[in-house]
């Protein structure tokens, strides 16, 4: 099984580790190279620098025989765009991808994508933690 990791900032760098340790080809891509240093030693899969959307750059990392892509940069905008070119270009089977903003979220994830919204977490858990506080009178 191969995978494409696109980002590899505190979120990317994990899910490729764990990939990578479950077994899985995998291929990281990001246009900072520093960004490789979040990856461990023991890291066994490959690292390309450059931007998200150059399918140069895709292909080298193995888009086009990809089983799954994970999308995680910083942007919204590019992983929407990325999240797209790999299932509608590229074929690829499984696109996860990850957006901040949680009204794109449903918007996108309704459209049929494969979503991850933090952000969204995030308020139902503190929403829900606030609710199971006891308020004093």
């Amino acid at each position: 099984m191969h995978a494409v990791v696109i980002g590899c900032g505190r979120v990317g760098s994990f899910v490729a580790r764990d990939l990578a340790d479950d077994g899985w080809s995998v291929s990281v891509i990001d246009d900072a190279g520093e960004s490789f240093n979040r990856l461990p030693a023991s890291f066994t899969g490959e690292r390309f620098e450059g931007h998200a959307l150059d399918q140069e750059v895709l292909r080298a990392a193995g888009i086009d025989r990809a089983d799954a892509c994970v999308v995680a940069t910083s942007g919204d905008n590019t992983n929407l765009v990325v999240a797209q070119l790999a299932i509608r270009k590229f074929n690829v089977g499984c696109v996860v991808t990850r957006i901040l903003d949680p009204v794109r979220a449903d918007i996108y994830s309704g459209m049929g994508l494969n979503i991850v919204c933090p952000t969204k977490a995030a308020i139902d858990q503190l929403t829900t933690a606030v609710r199971a506080c006891e308020v004093r009178a």
